[in-house]
């Protein structure tokens, strides 16, 4: 099985804080992953380091065999990963096809010259950008608010929102940082299924941050655990849902004991 994504030893520090430490994990191409842990475990970080945000302290980045280390959050996504944000980070103001619209941008022909000159050949991007942020708003289900501002919207429907512009980047490789952050049990059921069919639909592999367990290990099929920064677990629901150290890191030594 190829791996679409490894990542060697990463660290980040921040003066003296060790936000992690030696993350190191090979992804199967086509798969749907996990990275959990409790707050401030470091896992927005490792996104953050793989996507750019960030420079590692340490170690390496690659992606389908290339290293990505060190490069920009917009060579990153050029070179086919995208992600959402744990904190949704939408154009407030703009309408949600306008929000769709600009992750197709990454992938423009033409220049801003040609742009504001109104070429032929802009103006016939422009509407094949269009068309296709319109196609994706109906595959997360919002084509029938596709004019309403984003800000506007509910908060499961500013989800779905900001993963459609994700998808409008054309990625290969998909990152989701608590999608089902403020969903409710049905929601998240249903977010689970969403998942599942984009990871078809777009031939997708995708990691994913979570809290919400029964999302976690009902939609992923290998998962790391993160402690302090430190990786205390990883494999698959079965073996991750037993491990007295990702219990005890969850819920305390009294339920490991007594369990």
């Amino acid at each position: 099985m190829s791996m679409i994504l490894e990542t060697k030893g990463l660290t980040m520090r921040f003066g003296g804080l060790v936000a992690v430490s030696d993350f190191s994990a090979s992804i199967p191409q086509g798969s749907i992953t996990g990275l959990i842990g409790p707050n401030g475990a470091g896992k927005t970080t490792c996104f953050n380091m793989v996507t750019g945000f960030y420079r590692p302290t340490e170690g390496q980045v690659f992606f389908e065999g290339k290293e990505l280390t060190g490069m920009s959050p917009h060579q990153v996504c050029r070179a086919g990963i995208a992600r959402t944000f744990q904190n949704i980070r939408l154009f407030g103001n703009g309408t949600a096809l306008e929000n769709v619209m600009v992750g197709n941008y990454v992938r423009q022909r033409t220049g801003w010259v040609q742009s504001v000159l109104m070429t032929p050949m802009a103006l016939r991007e422009d509407r094949e950008i269009r068309d296709r942020s319109l196609d994706l708003l109906e595959v997360v289900g919002l084509g029938s608010i596709a004019g309403e501002k984003a800000n506007s919207l509910p908060y499961g429907a500013q989800r779905r929102l900001e993963i459609a512009r994700a998808l409008a980047t054309s990625p290969r490789f998909l990152l989701l940082d608590e999608p089902a952050a403020g969903m409710n049990p049905q929601e998240s059921l249903e977010l689970m299924d969403f998942i599942r069919t984009i990871r078809t639909r777009f031939d997708l592999t995708i990691l994913l941050i979570e809290h919400d367990m029964k999302v976690v290990m009902g939609v992923c099929e290998h998962m790391w655990v993160l402690d302090y920064g430190v990786t205390i677990a990883e494999g698959g629901p079965d073996a991750i849902q037993s491990n007295p150290k990702v219990i005890e890191a969850y819920l305390g030594e009294e339920y490991v004991k007594y369990a």
